[in-house]
């Protein structure tokens, strides 16, 4: 079984994505981060491999399900030990969610009920998952634009009693905690105040845009202040491992992504 170690020092990184291969050969990432499901571990892109000679990767993933009621399917779970494996990658992450229920895949990550029934199931399906893994699973918040109705627990109490009863670490998106915060309410440098901060494995940022009223959490524009302000709060509270920028499409230029790496690294502290 493979549990939940200290957090190693890993910097500031970007998402690996084949569009961007070139940039991160020019910008030099601390690290970086690939969406799991997208790779083969067999059949890896050279340069990928070029990058795991230098720098940490971590395989991210985005489809086992661990909230969903139905155990995590073996060959997803084998898939991310592989790819962990071939990359050398020090931990794995997926999302604090589910995303199908029996033949229907909703196609996005769905918030769980904060109640003590999905806790229990989280932490099975996470328990047994972690059995299968070569290293640390890390877990992410997600953003959400509903909330289910007669909660038990709170987000930080959630979060916290499934850390300690898996020993799992937690990848905290400060992104989508501001996205929340916009959309469902609720104060995000309080909810800092209160998270495990102790299981930190790194740290994600992302950009988004509001339309028609609602904040979406897009991954396709420029990080906006106040997400960089909670990362500076969360800061002031823990040393953030890692730092990493997710952008998934609408790819700029370098000189951009240098800006947002460099802001990145101010505002937690890095410089």
């Amino acid at each position: 079984m493979a549990v939940a170690a200290e957090s190693r020092e890993l910097g500031v990184g970007l998402g690996w994505r084949p569009e961007l291969d070139v940039t991160v050969e020019r910008l030099r990432p601390d690290f970086v981060e690939i969406v799991a499901e997208n790779l083969h571990p067999a059949h890896l892109p050279e340069p990928l491999r070029r990058v795991a000679g230098r720098v940490p990767v971590l395989p991210h993933a985005v489809s086992l399900s661990l909230g969903g009621a139905e155990p995590v399917a073996p060959h997803r779970v084998g898939h991310l030990a592989a790819l962990a494996e071939a990359l050398g990658a020090p931990l794995v992450s997926d999302h604090i969610c589910f995303v199908r229920a029996g033949d229907l895949d909703s196609g996005h990550l769905m918030p769980l009920p904060r109640t003590r029934d999905a806790l229990d199931v989280l932490v099975a399906n996470v328990r047994a998952v972690q059995q299968d893994l070569p290293v640390p699973l890390a877990l992410e918040n997600i953003a959400a634009l509903l909330a289910w109705p007669d909660a038990e627990l709170t987000e930080a109490q959630f979060l916290r009693e499934l850390t300690e009863r898996t020993g799992c670490l937690l990848l905290v998106d400060v992104a989508n905690l501001y996205a929340n915060a916009r959309n469902l309410g609720g104060d995000p440098v309080r909810l800092l105040d209160e998270l495990p901060l102790d299981r930190l494995a790194y740290v994600h940022v992302a950009g988004g845009v509001e339309r028609h009223g609602v904040y979406h959490d897009t991954h396709t524009h420029p990080v906006p202040a106040p997400v960089l302000d909670l990362l500076r709060e969360l800061a002031t509270r823990a040393h953030p491992p890692g730092v990493l920028l997710e952008w998934d499409d609408d790819y700029p230029g370098d000189s951009v992504f240098a800006a947002e790496l460099a802001a990145i690294r101010g505002a937690a502290g890095k410089s």
